[in-house]
């Protein structure tokens, strides 16, 4: 984990700080990616879709991933997002990687119209021809475009594609990918489904939780990979209501939200994306504040120790 394969191990797709007039608060993204590690996460990727990509500029989306891999430290890995339209922004955003310092990128299909397989195969050797690890990015339900097992298979032959995030929630997908292409990673991609996914083999979680609860997030990582059922399990019953909220459309105002109601910065979200309604935030802060009740019990074996 960490550095010496950065797709592994809990890796958390962090928002981005907005200030009031939502500019991009550095000071406050910065301090975060600090305390993520100290709290025991294995890594960060900006400008992931968490990372609300899309409404950033060019310049603040290169400015997001220096001002990230200058504050995280020793050991913490940077896995930017590369998403863009088409395959020339997305190497374009991978250089811009490489450049400032990451460790590895988190590639997307392109973002444009639904592409032949051909296509997606030749938008991934165009990512990795710059030579860091790539993660496969694969959540059709954002990109209109499946990387199907069978795709993904094709795409893994490729030098430098070294794992693939899913984010389809499917389990059978796990097995037939590992049948497929053996050599790259597994990485979970849809929270609600983590402990399922690395009891299978799952070598990595690419996760939202840990923006607002990273202890408990990276302590039901490690019970998973021990196959300590007897106390995972009551962990992830409490923090299941809050891990579901990443598989919603409002992923990223839920996620802020939760940061919220655990004592953190998450702010505002830069327009189309407008604040939770009433009975959502609701449900949020309902569901923070069990797992922050839950896992605040040492006797209950579910606490961050």
């Amino acid at each position: 984990m960490g550095t010496g394969r950065p797709w592994r191990g809990v890796l958390v797709a962090i928002t981005t700080p907005f200030r009031a007039d939502l500019s991009v608060d550095f000071d406050k993204l910065q301090e975060h990616v600090r305390w993520l590690a100290a709290e025991g996460c294995h890594g960060v990727a900006p400008c992931a879709s968490m990372g609300e990509y899309r409404a950033l500029s060019d310049d603040e989306r290169a400015a997001v991933v220096r001002a990230t891999v200058q504050a995280a430290p020793s050991g913490c890995a940077v896995v930017p997002g590369v998403g863009g339209y088409g395959s020339r922004q997305a190497r374009r955003w991978a250089e811009q990687a490489a450049e400032a310092g990451a460790h590895g990128v988190l590639a997307r299909p392109p973002d444009g119209p639904a592409a032949r397989a051909a296509d997606v195969v030749a938008h991934y050797r165009e990512v990795a021809a710059v030579g860091l690890p790539v993660v496969a990015h694969n959540d059709p339900y954002d990109t209109r475009l499946d990387l199907t097992p069978d795709l993904l298979a094709t795409v893994a032959e490729i030098d430098g594609i070294v794992a693939v995030k899913e984010v389809t929630g499917d389990v059978r997908r796990l097995h037939r990918l590992r049948d497929l292409c053996p050599h790259i990673d597994v990485l979970v991609g849809a929270d609600d489904v983590v402990l399922e996914l690395v009891l299978c083999g799952a070598t990595g979680w690419v996760a939202t939780l840990p923006n607002a609860l990273p202890r408990q997030a990276v302590r039901l990582y490690e019970l998973g990979v021990a196959r300590d059922l007897g106390r995972a399990l009551p962990l992830y019953a409490e923090l299941h209501p809050i891990l579901g909220w990443a598989s919603r459309p409002e992923a990223v105002q839920a996620v802020k939200l939760a940061m919220e109601c655990a004592g953190r910065f998450g702010g505002r979200c830069r327009p189309p994306r407008g604040a939770l309604s009433g009975a959502a935030a609701d449900l949020v802060r309902r569901d923070v504040l069990r797992a922050l009740a839950a896992t605040a019990d040492p006797a209950s074996g579910a606490g961050p120790g």
